[in-house]
């Protein structure tokens, strides 16, 4: 576990409203990402994000953005998506390796980190998908971002 600073990214990204148990459903998001991406010839500059903006309940609505880091902010595009450049965002973060379902163990243990460590989360999380297998779960690679003050 690290606290870090990631510096601005470009993102192409979607955003919706939604509950934890909704968020099967936006599963095909990152894919129409990539297409967007090489119909409009965008470098991908890095995996897909997804960013949990205000979550705080598990029961609660919360603002979902699907994201994909892109080299360039197209001015004139007319899309199905949107796009934006970042601010730099302070953060808590470790790798999560595994099955998702497991990965609330890996939030409980940032979390712990933030408190004995006397910082203040934002709730403002990312999830950074270096690999996301979903034949094998056991071999997926998750990037935990818990946004601090």
């Amino acid at each position: 576990m690290e606290i870090k600073e990631v510096k601005p990214i470009n993102f192409l990204f979607f955003r919706t409203a939604a509950k934890v148990s909704e968020l099967v459903n936006f599963l095909d998001v990152a894919r129409d990402h990539f297409r967007e991406a090489v119909q409009y010839d965008l470098r991908v500059t890095g995996p897909v994000h997804w960013h949990y903006i205000g979550f705080t309940d598990l029961q609660q609505l919360f603002t979902l953005e699907i994201a994909l880091p892109v080299a360039d902010i197209l001015q004139e595009y007319d899309g199905a998506f949107h796009f934006k450049r970042t601010e730099p965002f302070r953060c808590v973060s470790t790798l999560h390796e595994g099955d998702w379902l497991t990965i609330p163990k890996s939030y409980n243990e940032l979390a712990k980190f933030m408190q004995d460590n006397n910082v203040t989360p934002t709730a403002v999380n990312r999830e950074l998908y270096i690999n996301a297998d979903f034949r094998f779960p056991e071999a997926n690679v998750t990037e935990i971002q818990m946004g601090i003050h």
